[in-house]
């Protein structure tokens, strides 16, 4: 090769480098950023699961980890030390939570009117045609000598503060005829099946599970009427990570549309993503597939649809005395990533 020649190779080989690492370079420019999610094991918590199941949350750049939580306002602690950084739970607890000084915003919620509430078979035959909850309650509270146990989840979590409303505000019951006990999910799953309460708010998958298990166990009253245009499950991101991160954060909000679309239109395909994450491989792939199509389950993204249900909870849970006083929403809801998305 005399100079000329190698002159002209070496121009060819420089020109061809730039576009031979260009696809290197974009994959450096979009390395995955890691998630770390915490979720209470409802289907509430379907999208997030059915995303991160098609790939969306990979093609979104994000690499998620996930740790369970049995309630909401147990989650809240992880937040506040910065060992979680989406929550994927129940609304009421993140206004107190951003009144602590925890940096948290909402930016889709996932699914509404998902707490309902459920009676034992020793409570469920009281509930009878023209019998109001109230006369149910006082009857069992007759023929037993005790209050009908309800279970649901911590104080100021959406379980505790919609069942109370239910109790006090719409079925108008006696204090005396009912006690309310704070339990785990999965304890108030258990505690329902062995009779070891006569009641409980519950939500899918265990509304399903419990009734498949023993259809003695009677649904009584439903999202809607436990508390009207009843908030759920959201997600939210914590500020330090939504600073660093916004275009994933957008991704992801985008994938959790796609995601209860899918959802909602597909619930075969989508049940092995949510079975795997929520069944462990011990819950009959029929029973997941049965509760995505649940009255007690509807899926919805737009969070500027629960901002006001979620300001008349936080009023509640303040006469509950769950809440010293009601807190502002100011920054907390986030719905530019939603609008943006659709």
């Amino acid at each position: 090769m005399d100079r000329r020649q190698f002159l002209l190779a070496g121009s060819s080989l420089a020109a061809a480098l730039p576009l031979a690492t260009a696809p290197f370079t974009a994959a450096r420019a979009q390395e995955a950023v890691p998630a770390r999610i915490g979720y209470i094991p409802v289907i509430g918590t379907a999208p997030i699961f059915v995303a991160n199941g098609e790939g969306w949350l990979k093609q979104a750049g994000i690499t998620p980890t996930f740790t369970v939580f049995e309630s909401g306002p147990n989650m809240i602690q992880a937040l506040a030390s910065g060992t979680i950084d989406l929550y994927v739970a129940g609304v009421a607890p993140l206004a107190v939570a951003r009144s602590r000084g925890v940096d948290i915003r909402v930016v889709a919620s996932t699914a509404t009117g998902e707490n309902v509430f459920v009676a034992a078979p020793a409570l469920a035959k009281f509930f009878t045609a023209g019998t109001s909850a109230a006369a149910a309650f006082k009857a069992h509270k007759v023929a037993t000598g005790k209050p009908a146990r309800l279970a649901t989840q911590p104080a100021g979590s959406v379980p505790n503060t919609v069942l109370q409303y239910w109790l006090w505000e719409v079925a108008k019951a006696d204090k005396a005829d009912v006690e309310v006990v704070p339990m785990g999910i999965d304890a108030t799953q258990q505690a329902v099946l062995a009779g070891a309460v006569e009641g409980a708010i519950v939500r899918e998958p265990a509304l399903t599970i419990i009734q498949t298990r023993n259809p003695g166990i009677k649904l009584i009253a439903g999202g809607e009427d436990v508390f009207p245009g009843q908030p759920g499950t959201v997600v939210a991101v914590s500020g330090a990570f939504i600073t660093k991160n916004p275009d994933a954060v957008q991704k992801l909000v985008s994938g959790l549309v796609k995601a209860a679309d899918a959802l909602i239109k597909t619930p075969a395909k989508a049940a092995p993503h949510v079975g795997a994450a929520l069944g462990k491989g011990i819950v009959d792939p029929a029973l997941i597939e049965k509760a995505l199509v649940s009255p007690a389950t509807r899926f919805e993204i737009d969070p500027r649809k629960i901002i006001e249900p979620a300001r008349a909870m936080q009023a509640y849970q303040v006469k509950l005395g769950s809440l010293e006083k009601e807190l502002p929403f100011d920054g907390l809801f986030e719905t530019q990533y939603y609008e943006r998305a659709i």
